[in-house]
């Protein structure tokens, strides 16, 4: 990857410009340029307003920023402040996502049951589980991923371990919101996020030591960024932990959507692990969303859209430190990808809703067949009419509604009872395939 071009000292260039301070400010330059935080790499390549040349048009940039500043009470390796500043784009972005974030599932109240959301939620923690692991190198395919996890056998590689342990602290989230975040609990994530999956296993859950001081780089060697020293984690973790407890009730305040983006900033800065630095820096995010009341949250997976454009993700980490800690490059990077993350799952509903349609003109209200199936089996029938030939298993069925063993053996054996299936043994397993006239018999 190439490295941004750092920008010119604000403050040279303010000292340089000092004559024209008056004229560049006239130009009315805000802190972003057409709704979008631009780093001097890119704007440097831009045609600046009349009356000024790009350097100038860079001061003025900064100074719009400068106004906006909010330090925070955590540092880069150099010992100066990170800040953010709070544009109009950001705070845009920032009530869509917090309103999205915290409000109603849309869509959700024309979905026939609890049970239908609770498969909705599922779905969305192995899909962050799956991308959040292959960010980092997991090399499990996403249909095996998801056959290990809705089947909950044993994860059979280093892939499919980091995958099913991903799965499992996603879904052990909550058990840490009602506490304070401390260095042991952020231990306790790490343990379990990398349980199995390190070379040296007792790096999981502490520090990595003086020398396993480590360097981040691209897939052609190219250094991206060296972290702090293991001498300073412990003091650096307590800060960002003290950071992540503080309330918003004093005279000091972050939006909290913010504070969480920087939570997750902090971690893949500061590289407190030999390694998983980035699933724990994503699980944490996902922990400071939730505890801050952003229930919603659990639907999204930021990490499927960061898997589709990791240059970005990784850029917006360098466009932060190369201009002087100014965090807001990575805060607009991560709202605009919880907005596509949203809109995911919005459209994930449409999609499904539509198909429940089908399944409904399918199985029309009132027929006989209706009658004699539940929803866990009309949804089946339609997933089997989209898949044919595909083999269903009482476990599998049973993990993707959430439901005793019996109730699933009864939704398959019934189906098996109303030659709408068809049921075969395959090893110890009883396995159901649909009927090849199944769309016919239907109908």
């Amino acid at each position: 990857m190439k490295l941004p071009v750092p920008p010119p000292p604000w403050l040279d260039l303010f000292h340089r410009h000092a004559g024209q301070i008056q004229a560049i400010l006239g130009h009315g330059i805000r802190a972003e340029i057409r709704g979008v935080y631009e780093h001097w790499d890119r704007l440097r390549h831009l045609t600046p307003p009349q009356g000024v040349d790009v350097e100038q048009w860079w001061l003025g940039i900064k100074l719009a920023r400068q106004s906006l500043r909010k330090e925070l009470p955590l540092q880069d390796k150099t010992g100066k402040p990170f800040h953010v500043c709070p544009s109009d784009g950001i705070q845009r972005r920032l009530y869509q996502v917090a309103r999205d974030a915290a409000g109603a599932l849309q869509g959700a109240d024309a979905l026939p049951t609890g049970a239908m959301q609770e498969r909705y939620l599922v779905r969305s923690l192995m899909e962050e589980a799956m991308t959040s692991s292959q960010l980092e190198g997991a090399a499990t395919t996403t249909q095996v991923a998801k056959d290990m996890l809705r089947s909950g056998r044993a994860p059979r590689d280093y892939g499919e371990r980091m995958i099913a342990n991903n799965f499992m602290t996603m879904r052990e989230l909550k058990r840490w919101l009602g506490q304070p975040l401390t260095p042991d609990t952020v231990f306790e994530i790490h343990r379990m996020l990398t349980d199995g999956t390190l070379k040296d296993p007792g790096a999981a859950g502490r520090f990595r030591m003086a020398g396993e001081d480590i360097v981040v780089e691209d897939e052609i060697g190219t250094t991206l960024h060296v972290p702090p020293p293991a001498g300073e984690l412990p003091q650096r973790l307590q800060a960002l932990c003290d950071f992540a407890n503080q309330t918003d009730d004093g005279d000091y305040f972050i939006h909290p959507v913010v504070r969480a983006i920087v939570i997750h900033f902090m971690i893949g800065y500061d590289h407190p692990f030999v390694d998983g630095n980035g699933r724990t820096a994503r699980a944490l995010f996902y922990w400071s969303m939730l505890r801050a009341g952003f229930w919603m949250t659990e639907y999204f997976s930021i990490s499927s859209i960061l898997k589709n454009a990791p240059a970005q993700y990784t850029r917006a980490y360098l466009f932060t430190e190369s201009d002087e800690g100014d965090l807001s490059y990575f805060v607009a990077h991560q709202l605009e990808v919880l907005l596509e993350a949203i809109d995911g799952v919005h459209g994930y509903i449409a999609r499904k809703q539509q198909l429940q349609a089908e399944a409904q003109t399918l199985l029309r209200p009132g027929s006989r067949l209706a009658r004699r199936l539940n929803h866990r089996q009309r949804a089946l029938l339609l997933n089997a009419l989209r898949n044919p030939g595909k083999a269903y298993t009482i476990a599998v069925h049973q993990r993707t509604h959430d439901i005793v063993y019996d109730t699933a053996r009864s939704d398959l054996v019934g189906l098996v009872d109303a030659r709408l299936m068809q049921r075969h043994k395959q090893g110890k397993a009883h396995v159901f395939v649909a009927r090849p006239d199944l769309a016919e018999r239907l109908r």
